[in-house]
């Protein structure tokens, strides 16, 4: 997802984060559920080099009208800020859909991509279902944990945001 378009960030990520942990010594890691994957990514690797540490995934703070926080949300124009929000629109219905039983790919993405097209001013970069704590996609039926994970490239600003399609054993 996106690892594809920043191909090192994430072995960056897990650079400064263990390097981090090794001096801070801390028993919990709070990481914002908006990047997922970013989460899973530290988990795994504190599990790899089996750190004495438990990696928490936190809700993804909102805004009241469902725009994730994020500090790339000043960059916005103000029509963007706008469109913006069907971002999380489409993650809510998503989640609907799985709530009423619908659990084909195909289906919940064509409702999601419907909803993101009203972002008239942002190019999608990806929408996807993958397993957790895989990330492997899904192409087919969620029969298990899933993610549904979103990218739209605005003017200046990519927005990344993304939710839990059925619920998850936290890692551990």
């Amino acid at each position: 997802m996106c690892g594809i378009d920043r191909p090192i960030h994430f072995k960056g990520v897990a650079t400064v984060c263990a390097k981090l942990f090794n001096i801070v010594k801390p028993h919990y890691a709070v990481f914002g559920a908006k990047d997922y994957q970013q989460y899973l990514v530290v988990d795994r690797m504190v599990q790899d080099m089996n750190m004495d540490l438990e990696v928490v995934p936190e809700e993804t703070f909102r805004e009241p009208d469902g725009l994730a926080m994020s500090s790339r949300n000043v960059y916005l124009t103000t029509e963007e800020r706008r469109q913006a929000v069907h971002l999380s629109k489409s993650l809510k219905d998503a989640r609907e859909m799985v709530e009423r039983d619908i659990r084909s790919v195909g289906v919940i993405l064509d409702g999601v991509k419907k909803e993101l097209q009203k972002a008239s001013l942002a190019k999608l970069d990806y929408v996807e279902i993958r397993s957790i704590p895989d990330l492997k996609l899904i192409e087919k039926n969620i029969a298990g944990p899933s993610l549904l994970a979103m990218a739209m490239k605005f003017s200046v600003a990519r927005l990344i945001d993304n939710t839990v399609l059925l619920g998850h054993k936290k890692p551990r």
